[in-house]
């Protein structure tokens, strides 16, 4: 069992049960595939917005459905969802991270009901799939500034040039 990996039941029981602990709550999703600094310094800023922050993962499947398969590249992902998992879990800024086996995160949204939904400033909030659900139950959507532009693609594209 990994540290810090919820079923979305019991997160969702463990945000009722201690909201002192978990609200307000931050949620953010993705892929998470090759792990870079981006996402880290990404994550340590939407941790400040609120109290706890869960990260939604893609699952195997859910990654495999929604990323772009140039010919050249191995399958997507390319780290399984458990070991995306265990290295999300063990950043500091992360409470909590829940898998999901969806293309967009909209479902574990209507659950968890998030306080505050961030995403990186490379979105718009009308374009994203989860902004109603968040509204929905109250919560609100926070684009935040990308400090370091990087792409798990690209990091791909760079090794397989090598």
């Amino acid at each position: 069992m990994i540290a810090g990996l919820y079923a979305l039941p019991d997160l969702k029981a463990a945000v009722e049960a201690d909201p002192e602990r978990w609200r307000p709550l931050v949620f953010t999703n993705g892929c998470f595939d090759l792990l870079h600094c981006g996402h880290v310094r990404y994550l340590h800023t939407a941790k400040q917005l609120g109290r706890a922050l869960v990260v939604g993962l893609n699952s195997d499947r859910s990654v495999a459905a929604i990323k772009p398969q140039p010919p050249e590249f191995p399958p997507r992902p390319i780290v399984p969802q458990e070991q995306r998992a265990e290295l999300l879990a063990a950043l500091k800024p992360v409470d909590g991270v829940v898998i999901f086996p969806e293309t967009t995160a909209t479902a574990t949204i209507e659950v968890l009901k998030p306080d505050i939904y961030v995403k990186g400033g490379d979105y718009r909030p009308d374009s994203l799939p989860e902004a109603p659900a968040v509204r929905a139950c109250g919560g609100r959507v926070q684009l935040v500034e990308i400090e370091i532009p990087q792409s798990s693609s690209d990091i791909i594209r760079r090794i397989l040039r090598k």
